[in-house]
């Protein structure tokens, strides 16, 4: 039978309650924040806590006292008598075995808690986990010499709540590198695309990958390239969460043209070239005839108050003036040229406007090595996006690399991405298609403050299209995974959709914002300590927040010199 850890403590002051208890314990014995606790209770039930605060208290009556009691304040002096002392720990209540709420009792035994009990406690246990899916592992009593008292556990996620249809979309927040926000978007999409390939028990999923930068995820379907006894434990590590330990399957990359036979992009070009030998990589354009609709996507963070853009892409989208005639991106720019000639126009749009539009437009597409072309060709390995993501097969994995880009045509790519799905997930495309398109398909775009921020125009189609797939992506099969450093600057309509939460490392001055208010103070403060590799969950099946582990990813992370 095991010993108790400690005792339940209810004074005048601090009274157990339903929801949270104190209990005292031996000052050399190591708890940790989240670690569980379970105390006896009436009828033969256990409470179950999580912890919360660690304190220290002795007999002192204040710092005075023991300042005096070391030979007025000789620091080198040993104390004369030793104070008398405990730790006393706040947990929060998290479940009873037989649904008994009253406050446990004073001098209640307070116990470590088994695997299985923590398991059921935090609602993980598989009764209360209806379709799991990895998202990593929890470690308590790491400080514990007793045997047998660390607990690895590993956390599954019920899909229903990540996916839809109970609940969708993730955001993950977290300083810049530290935090490896990407490392734990892949290792949860690693973990569905191996439920719904191997055991084939979860709806039919298709993911689509921007890389933002530098070779972050041009290499996602080869292996890991760590030494032999790194990778022997990694390995170890998956098949103790029941994941596989392969790379991504079924991965096609899309890059934008640079030019003949060239790509812009930071990818390598000899691991360029292979993935062209087998079949895997292609090069994306848009055709002014197919693609004009989509121009408003280049001006989403441009500031238009007086609504003159709008009118100006209303005009040429319409086919007013001589744009009804205009068959290609060069011939655009001309008869935009000839709008910046004063009378030359039409007066309800101001000369200015369109020398404004003209500079934006041309920067982007007045290029050798412009994505905005003539013609795709194909037989060299050319496709435009929307006809590629027409194409979208369950269990396909796209990866579009904007990352040489700037920010304006990285933004037009992701808006068009997101166009694209949701008009396949609406059946614009169903005339085209031989079979349906998958069930649900996961986007995951890194740095959503660049598009979803506060300082983004409240215009910005880019931001209307996230707000509608934040919103409405739940019943079509639209599911967002999203990361930024900082989650107070997103628009709280799309953090406020998000079914599930990451938190990672980040400064004092995050977890002061409004967004961290549930947080206890404790937990707020770990943030700002947690290493690489941890994060606090947050999702509606758990009955507490969970500091959670992952391992590195099993996929080549090329970190080489981007500018190579």
């Amino acid at each position: 039978m095991k010993k108790p850890v400690g005792r339940i403590a209810a004074t005048e002051k601090c009274p157990t309650t339903i929801d949270e208890f104190f209990f005292w314990t031996s000052q050399d014995l190591i708890l940790n924040p989240f670690d569980v606790v379970k105390v006896d209770h009436v009828k033969d039930s256990s409470t179950f806590g999580v912890v919360e605060e660690i304190s220290h208290i002795t007999d002192s009556s204040g710092y005075l006292s023991n300042y005096i009691s070391n030979d007025f304040g000789d620091v080198n002096a040993p104390s004369n008598t030793n104070r008398i002392g405990m730790n006393y720990v706040k947990a929060k209540v998290i479940g009873n075995t037989e649904n008994i709420y009253i406050p446990v009792q004073n001098g209640s035994g307070v116990f470590l808690a088994t695997a299985e009990e923590i398991a059921w406690a935090l609602g993980l246990s598989p009764e209360d986990i209806k379709n799991p899916v990895a998202c990593g592992y929890l470690e308590m009593y790491e400080g514990i010499n007793e045997k047998d008292a660390k607990v690895f556990l590993p956390v599954n996620i019920n899909a229903d709540f990540l996916l839809g249809p109970e609940g969708a979309h993730l955001n993950i927040s977290g300083i810049s590198g530290l935090a490896a926000k990407t490392s734990y978007a892949m290792f949860i999409m690693k973990a569905i695309q191996h439920k719904a390939i191997l055991k084939d028990d979860i709806s039919n999923i298709a993911f689509i990958f921007l890389n933002v930068k530098g070779r972050d995820l041009l290499s996602i379907d080869e292996p890991a390239r760590y030494e032999p006894a790194k990778n022997s434990y990694l390995k170890k590590l998956y098949e103790a969460l029941g994941l596989d330990t392969n790379p991504f399957k079924n991965v096609k990359y899309f890059y934008p043209y640079g030019g003949i036979n060239d790509v812009r992009s930071y990818v390598r070009k000899d691991q360029f070239e292979r993935q062209v030998r087998d079949k895997k990589a292609y090069r994306y354009k848009y055709l002014y005839d197919q693609d004009k609709d989509n121009l408003d996507l280049m001006f989403a963070n441009i500031g238009d108050p007086n609504q003159t853009i709008d009118s100006i892409l209303n005009y040429i989208i319409s086919g007013q003036g001589k744009f009804s005639s205009v068959t290609n991106w060069t011939s655009f720019l001309e008869e935009v040229s000839q709008r910046c000639i004063p009378g030359g126009n039409d007066k309800e749009i101001p000369v200015a406007s369109w020398r404004k539009f003209k500079r934006i437009a041309k920067k982007a597409i007045d290029s050798e090595m412009s994505i905005f072309a003539r013609a795709v060709d194909e037989n060299q390995g050319e496709t435009r996006l929307q006809d590629a993501i027409k194409k979208i097969k369950k269990n396909d994995v796209f990866v579009v690399d904007v990352a040489k880009q700037d920010e304006d045509m990285q933004a037009f790519v992701f808006g068009d991405i997101m166009r694209a799905v949701y008009s396949l997930k609406l059946g614009e495309f169903d005339e085209e298609l031989d079979t349906p398109p998958p069930q649900k398909i996961i986007i995951f775009i890194d740095e959503l403050n660049k598009y979803a921020s506060s300082d983004v125009p409240k215009s910005s189609p880019i931001l209307r299209q996230l707000l509608d797939i934040a919103e409405r992506g739940r019943s079509l099969g639209i599911v967002l995974f999203s990361a930024e450093q900082f989650r107070s600057a997103i628009h709280d309509r799309i953090t406020g959709n998000c079914s599930t939460h990451a938190y990672g490392r980040t400064n004092a001055i995050e977890i002061s914002k409004n967004d961290y208010r549930f947080v206890p103070p404790v937990y707020k403060n770990m943030m700002t300590r947690l290493k690489q590799g941890e994060y606090i969950i947050q999702n509606p099946i758990f009955r507490s927040l969970l500091n959670i582990k992952f391992p590195e990813p099993l996929y080549w992370q090329d970190k080489g010199d981007s500018q190579q």
